[in-house]
């Protein structure tokens, strides 16, 4: 099959695109015809060694976890599944080997759920991580409340995009930080935008005067305190990017694959609770080019890579 690989941590110039190895399918895997995969911020931090702490590499190494795409065969324990069903999935392992920027992907199958019937393939590639992520930190670890007020850090973001729309699904008031450029993004989201930068403080406060319930943090660093004294007296703060939020008596959340969890985002998009925002696309082969521009920062919700299925016709 086609697909990207590296041989070593680096910066883009170490994705390769050639021939790689079909996937072998376990018994409680899915093999997938990929459609489309999503660029996420971990792909690259895990490209550049970030994570390599937490996660062993089996080089060489195909990136991704986010996919859309269509079953090919289930593995031999596999009885969710069929050939034919479209599918999404957060195809995270405990190591880093086998992702989703290729023609094909084996899934376990706990990582997999039907996709949503209104999305495109690319669109549908964008849910799984940023909408895993945020359904975790705001149902799991803020326990959101109708009636409640959140505020969302980088809300015009792939995670934050998501949860401004969760929290307001769920009966929230949402605040959400964002440049000038993406307020008007941030109403049709269903949240109230809010300026980030100095006197962001003030700017929160003069909408919550007593303070917020629930703080989803995205940024960490100082933006995490200024959050923890943005909170009301029985306030909570969850953080996805930096652990310290512990000493704030909060919870740091790492998003994990769950089947159920993804199966409630896929009603919710086809309920139109949920929807995607793809700002770019770029074939499998320019992956690199898709994590450039990722890396710089400031996407509005999601980068996705697609895959010429032609090229890929009669592989598997």
């Amino acid at each position: 099959m086609k697909g990207i690989s590296y041989r070593r941590y680096g910066g883009p110039e170490v994705l390769e695109y050639g021939e790689l190895p079909d996937p072998k399918v376990g018994p409680d895997q899915v093999l997938v015809e990929v459609r489309a995969a999503a660029v996420n911020p971990v792909d690259w931090k895990c490209r550049e060694g970030h994570l390599d702490g937490l996660l062993d590499a089996v080089f060489p190494v195909v990136p991704g976890w986010d996919v859309s795409g269509v079953v090919v065969r289930p593995g031999a324990a596999v009885t969710e599944f069929s050939p034919g069903d479209e599918v999404i999935g957060y195809v995270r392992e405990d190591f880093l080997s086998r992702g989703t920027c290729a023609e094909y992907v084996a899934a376990p199958v706990r990582t997999l759920a039907r996709k949503p019937r209104t999305l495109s393939f690319e669109e549908a590639a964008g849910l799984p991580l940023a909408g895993l992520t945020a359904y975790q930190v705001l149902v799991k670890a803020l326990q959101v409340k109708r009636g409640e007020t959140v505020l969302v850090h980088a809300a015009a973001g792939g995670v934050g995009s998501l949860a401004v729309q969760i929290a307001a699904h769920l009966g929230a008031r949402v605040l959400g930080t964002a440049g000038e450029a993406n307020h008007d993004y941030v109403r049709t989201l269903g949240g109230e935008p809010v300026a980030y930068g100095e006197g962001l403080a003030e700017r929160v406060r003069g909408i919550a005067p007593e303070g917020v319930d629930a703080v989803f943090d995205t940024v960490g660093g100082d933006t995490l305190t200024v959050s923890a004294n943005l909170l009301a007296p029985e306030g909570r703060l969850a953080s996805i990017t930096d652990p310290e939020v512990r000493e704030y008596g909060g919870r740091y959340v790492f998003v994990r694959p769950d089947a159920d969890d993804l199966t409630r985002l896929s009603e919710w998009a086809d309920q139109g609770v949920l929807s995607v925002h793809v700002q770019r696309t770029f074939p499998l082969e320019h992956t690199a080019d898709a994590h450039r521009l990722n890396q710089e920062g400031h996407t509005r919700g999601k980068i996705v890579v697609t895959v010429d299925r032609e090229a890929g016709e009669g592989r598997a």
